[in-house]
């Protein structure tokens, strides 16, 4: 072993009959020891993704903007050089807890977690103290380019990514995940009949919503962004619109109270589908911006929602098929706006007329 070494407590551990060795890592040297393999070396000699910059601003924020309420997951790093562990003891629990040195002359690449190796850097350069709290690596030795190659592939082939409805469920931090939560247990015919879990829908499902589907209906409604605030009144103004749309539409109130089938619903009407409550969000913002309200929504009543009808031809349905595209979205709202009477935007009438060329 070298003179010189980095010097950790970790706890020793076996994987494929392979050690490992888990160590908790002040956050300040994260990026003075973890080397990150250059953007420009092409992908079949190096040992991971080439780095997104753009994912690296919203991870540093993260982090910055919630210093006593983070939480970041463990890096996978490979060493590639002299490594010693010294056990606290040669028998019993203790043979496994220890001091786990390498060389400062040895290369030590993450296998997972470059983009976290970014964001620490970024973020502890703006705010020293973060620098003082930890993160655990899990250090593997490396067995050469093929295996760390492999390494990648393994970490990554089996990550699933929750879906949006479910981070919506669970998201206490961002304001329009909040609003969607507050928007489903409040609006009677929502709280029946959303699905929190998934984005799409079974077949056979007594649900007609995603959790997703209302957030990005709520987003369109209060013309918000991601990180904007969104206040009480605000809150209170989303959940009564979505109450008298609800009120409007008889067959929301039907599959509620299981009096037809949701997939009947989902199979014959646009209404069901996340397409109807995006452009339901949009002009309701339209509604709102113009202090119009319950004496249009009634008219929802009168409309023809049937997947069949001409009036949804090339908006909501495509080639037989609902599709909820942003144009399809804003093609739809069109429709629902003239078949309430309401006046179209200029926007949207430049819209008409390139569709009418096109259909």
């Amino acid at each position: 072993m070298s003179d010189f070494f980095h010097s950790f407590n970790a706890v020793r551990g076996m994987q494929a009959g392979r050690p490992c060795y888990i160590a908790m890592c002040p956050m300040r040297i994260i990026p003075k020891i973890f080397v990150f393999n250059e953007e420009e070396v092409p992908p079949e000699i190096r040992s991971q993704r080439k780095l997104n910059k753009g994912r690296i601003p919203e991870m540093t924020n993260y982090l910055i903007n919630n210093q006593k309420d983070y939480i970041l997951s463990s890096l996978t790093a490979s060493i590639d050089g002299e490594t010693e562990f010294e056990p606290y003891s040669s028998d019993g629990p203790g043979v496994n807890i220890g001091t786990f040195k390498i060389s400062m002359d040895a290369q030590i690449l993450i296998n997972d977690g470059q983009h976290r190796r970014a964001a620490i850097e970024e973020a502890v350069k703006h705010e020293s103290a973060l620098g003082h709290d930890h993160i655990s690596v899990v250090f593997f030795l490396d067995d050469g380019l093929k295996k760390s190659q492999q390494m990648f592939a393994d970490l990554n082939k089996h990550a699933v990514r929750p879906s949006p409805s479910l981070s919506t469920l669970y998201d206490q931090r961002e304001e329009l995940s909040n609003i969607a939560r507050r928007v489903m247990n409040d609006v009677y015919i929502f709280s029946k009949l959303t699905e929190t879990e998934q984005t799409s829908i079974s077949n056979r499902s007594i649900k007609l919503f995603t959790l997703s589907g209302i957030k990005n209906a709520n987003k369109a409604l209060l013309n918000k962004g991601k990180n904007d605030h969104i206040s009480e009144e605000e809150i209170q103004i989303a959940i009564e619109y979505w109450k008298h749309v609800a009120s409007s539409i008889r067959d929301w109130n039907l599959a509620s109270e299981r009096q037809v089938n949701s997939w009947e619903l989902r199979e014959n009407y646009i209404h069901a589908h996340g397409v109807f409550l995006h452009a339901l969000g949009i002009l309701g913002a339209q509604l709102i911006h113009n202090k119009k309200g319950q004496s249009v929504l009634d008219k929802l009543s009168t409309i023809d929602w049937s997947r069949g009808s001409n009036l949804w031809k090339g908006r909501a349905v495509v080639n037989g098929r609902i599709t909820k595209s942003i144009t399809n979205v804003k093609l739809t709202t069109n429709q629902i706006k003239m078949q309430l009477g309401m006046k179209l935007t200029n926007e949207e009438v430049e819209r008409e007329k390139e569709f009418k060329l096109h259909a």
